[in-house]
């Protein structure tokens, strides 16, 4: 939780920032998915734990409800250097062979697997396209902190937010003027999390969690 306010407060920093200073607000859809990850740990089973290893296949599935998406506000300086916090709204859900194989009925983080990062970006203002389009980088370092929906069959199921560890983020894509205030942008965002979560039928599981994302969003700037 400590985290969590740190980047509520680089956040209200930002927003705090006079109306002449260069700040971008951005949304965005998109995309994203998730390779195999390994899953270990033990879960119970009526009451006796049972270990768990295995390789699980995560399924992104971006568009069904709830969306995938992202929220990030940045502050620019002069010299091409912005900071500022991010979240992402990402899924992943295991296979049906997964379920069926570890004797679960769900495991997923699906409301969502949230990415809360504080962000150092690089633009190059004005490189392409008659001064329209700028390039853009960003890498972040923070957190994870999941909705956890997870059942052992015939056991309790746990259903609700765990701060799981550290995560980081990197991107790379190009902004588009619309006009004086609004852009549109499309990127590419790599995000990595280690997530430690504990289950309300007793046990705890570990995984580590790979995120691939192409985004299209649109920034207000003022």
């Amino acid at each position: 939780m400590t985290r969590i306010r740190a980047i509520l407060a680089a956040l209200a920093v930002i927003l705090a920032t006079p109306a002449a200073a260069d700040v971008e607000l951005s949304f965005y859809l998109g995309s994203q998915s998730s390779p195999h990850s390994r899953l270990t740990g033990s879960a119970d089973f009526g009451g006796v734990p049972t270990a768990i290893d295995r390789l699980i296949k995560w399924e992104g599935r971006s568009f069904q409800t709830p969306p995938y998406y992202g929220l990030k506000a940045l502050y620019w300086q002069d010299n091409g250097w912005g900071y500022g916090v991010e979240m992402t709204h990402a899924k992943v859900y295991a296979s049906a062979t997964d379920l069926a194989a570890l004797g679960f009925d769900k495991l997923e983080f699906t409301d969502g697997h949230n990415i809360l990062t504080a962000n150092l970006s690089r633009r190059w203002d004005g490189q392409w396209w008659d001064g329209r389009l700028t390039p853009f980088v960003t890498g972040g370092l923070g957190l994870a902190m999941p909705h956890v929906d997870a059942q052992p069959t015939g056991e309790a199921r746990t259903y609700g937010y765990q701060v799981t560890g550290p995560a980081m983020r990197l991107g790379a894509g190009v902004s588009m003027a619309i006009n004086e205030r609004w852009d549109a942008f499309a990127e590419y965002q790599f995000t990595y999390s280690v997530n430690t979560f504990d289950l309300d039928s007793g046990g705890q599981l570990e995984t580590n969690i790979i995120t691939n994302a192409i985004n299209f969003g649109l920034t207000y700037g003022f």
